[in-house]
């Protein structure tokens, strides 16, 4: 990850340097000085709005066209700083070409090069989404969307620096970091530009009516006079859903499926992946997946281009999606160990369990990945062991899913609610320890992070009789910004009193954020917790209600007004 640097006096002084530049531009075309009073705005704006970010000096250059229209509007503003994140993302792309590994020699090398180019092809398509919504918005509608473009930068700023993870040869790493340097800064000031977008529209004198500044005050009151549905949304479906998906997922069996997977030859398909490739690319309708009773030996990988897909299967432990993939013995790198890998926008499963049998043995050995937005699973089971579920990138929400591992076996880059949920805990090799968590948000203003919310985190039948012999944790922090919430949320005896383990040789602990609200259980004691983690909290209620799915996934503003009920708060 490209580190935070502090910005010298240097940097601010070209800061300010391009800023008067961008002035003095504008007075030598003629204005009278009349206009004199109008040009200081623009002024104050890139100051203020660079001000934000960390590379100021690329973001003043960003701004730098804008800051000549005295008429420029917040869009206008925010527009260009996409663009300009967008055009610096496509020489990255094209320097990463550049970056030859022969395969024969050098196979996981070339791989991880490879994703960097598809990563690249990811942050592209959203950046021309943040464009298209950003110019067809006025102020208020901007506004209301600011969470989708938050994520969406978010997850511009993760492509960048998971290329870079995943490069083991440092003259590879470095001929990438240098020719990625530009388009990582933007995007890291993108985040931190959008993250602060309401206090930019004020700027421009626009401020949000009462109905739409939904505080998390407002949610934690409005959970607590409710608290008798406080464990259930009223369907049990996430809040983004319409009446027909909502239908899809209520009586499954009352529908037409596009597809029919079956081993025994009764559906038109006997593998998931071909039933995947019948889905039309781009699709904007719901195509619909249904996959008999059966155990299903072969990697699926869901390509970007196939959208809305809802897969659905005959219940856990009964369709069975199965790979052996690992990094540990076959030295395939963590994202391609995935049994099941979904990279398109608006995915739905439910009755499904992912699985990864290549055991403990195996290390990384993901089940299920996900990379598309807006996904959702529901009555699913992740059985893996390390590395089991990986929520990679953008916005996911989980209910009623089973989750097993050991080590980090709930990780990512993404935004993700597991919610009424099962996680339970397996036994690792000798002389290794179990950590249910590895998040590895980068940036503090960024939309990302996990949060476990009603579940249950309990060991399997064979951790059980040894369960205290084994150090269990909630948690540990991949990256310095890791987020990491657990809360109303029951806890078994085996988790350890400190609850958070220490990233070896990091010093993530001091700047990462774990918290815990209204947990049970005998875990649940938070006296005993690791005083090393320097941002540790117990919080309360309002601060616990921005993690809920109505403000950390901003589900009440994707939910049309269908009339179905629907919870925002705990």
């Amino acid at each position: 990850m490209v580190g935070k640097i502090a910005i010298s006096v240097v940097s601010v002084l070209l800061v300010v340097g391009i800023i008067v530049g961008v002035v003095v531009m504008v007075n030598s075309n003629g204005d009278s000085d009349s206009k004199q009073p109008h040009r200081m705005p623009s002024m104050k704006m890139v100051t203020s709005i660079c001000e934000l970010t960390n590379y100021k000096q690329a973001c003043a250059g960003s701004l730098e066209s804008v800051a000549k229209n005295d008429t420029a509007s917040a869009n206008d503003y925010i527009l260009a700083v996409v663009v300009a994140t967008l055009n610096e993302v496509k020489k990255s792309s094209e320097a990463t070409s550049k970056v030859v590994v022969d395969k024969a020699i050098d196979e996981l090398n070339h791989v991880a090069i490879q994703d960097c180019k598809d990563f690249f092809d990811y942050a592209v398509d959203k950046l021309e989404d943040s464009i298209s919504l950003v110019s067809g918005s006025n102020m208020q509608n901007l506004e209301e969307r600011a969470h989708e473009l938050l994520s969406w930068m978010t997850a511009v700023y993760a492509f960048h620096t998971t290329c870079l993870d995943q490069i083991q040869n440092p003259d590879y790493k470095s001929a990438i970091q240098n020719g990625t340097l530009n388009s990582t800064q933007l995007s890291h000031n993108a985040v931190n530009i959008v993250a602060e977008l309401p206090q930019i529209l004020k700027l421009f004198n626009y401020h949000p009516t009462l109905e739409q500044n939904i505080t998390a005050e407002a949610v934690a009151s409005a959970a607590t006079s409710h608290h008798h549905r406080r464990r259930l949304m009223s369907d049990g479906y996430p809040t983004w859903f319409g009446p027909a998906e909502r239908k899809l997922l209520a009586r499954p069996r009352a529908i037409v499926p596009n597809a029919v997977v079956a081993k025994d030859g009764s559906g038109r398909f006997k593998s998931i992946s071909a039933a995947i490739a019948a889905c039309p690319d781009n699709n904007k309708g719901r195509f619909i997946i249904y996959v008999k009773a059966g155990i299903y030996q072969e990697q699926v990988i869901i390509k970007k281009k196939k959208t809305n897909i809802f897969i659905y299967g005959d219940g856990i432990g009964r369709t069975i999606v199965t790979g052996r993939r690992n990094f540990g013995i076959m030295k395939i790198g963590t994202m391609h160990t995935a049994t099941f890998a979904n990279e398109a926008a608006g995915f739905i499963a439910r009755g499904i369990t992912f699985s990864n049998e290549a055991g403990p043995q195996g290390h990384q050995a993901v089940a299920f990945r996900s990379v598309g937005d807006k996904a959702a699973m529901f009555d699913c089971s992740f059985e893996g062991h390390q590395d089991t579920l990986y929520y990679q990138f953008l916005r996911q929400f989980y209910r009623n899913c089973r989750i097993y591992g050991t080590i980090d076996f709930i990780f990512g880059k993404g935004d993700a609610v597991i919610q009424d949920s099962e996680i339970v805990v397996r036994r690792p090799l000798p002389k290794q320890f179990n950590t249910v968590t590895a998040d590895g948000r980068e940036i503090p203003r960024g939309s990302n992070g996990l949060v476990i919310h009603n579940c249950r985190i309990i060991p399997d039948k064979f951790l059980y009789p040894i369960r205290f012999q084994v150090p269990t944790y909630l948690g540990r922090p991949w990256t310095r910004e890791a987020l990491t919430v657990v809360m109303q949320s029951e806890l078994g005896d085996f988790i350890r009193p400190e609850g958070w383990k220490l990233w070896d040789g990091s010093q993530n602990h001091r700047s990462c954020e774990m918290y815990e609200f209204g947990n049970r259980g005998p875990g649940a004691r938070t006296d005993r917790r690791n005083k090393e983690f320097a941002r540790f909290k117990v919080i309360g209620p309002n601060q616990a209600a921005k993690y809920t799915p109505g403000l950390f996934l901003a589900a009440g503003q994707w939910l049309p007004q269908t009339g179905v009920p629907f919870r925002l708060g705990f």
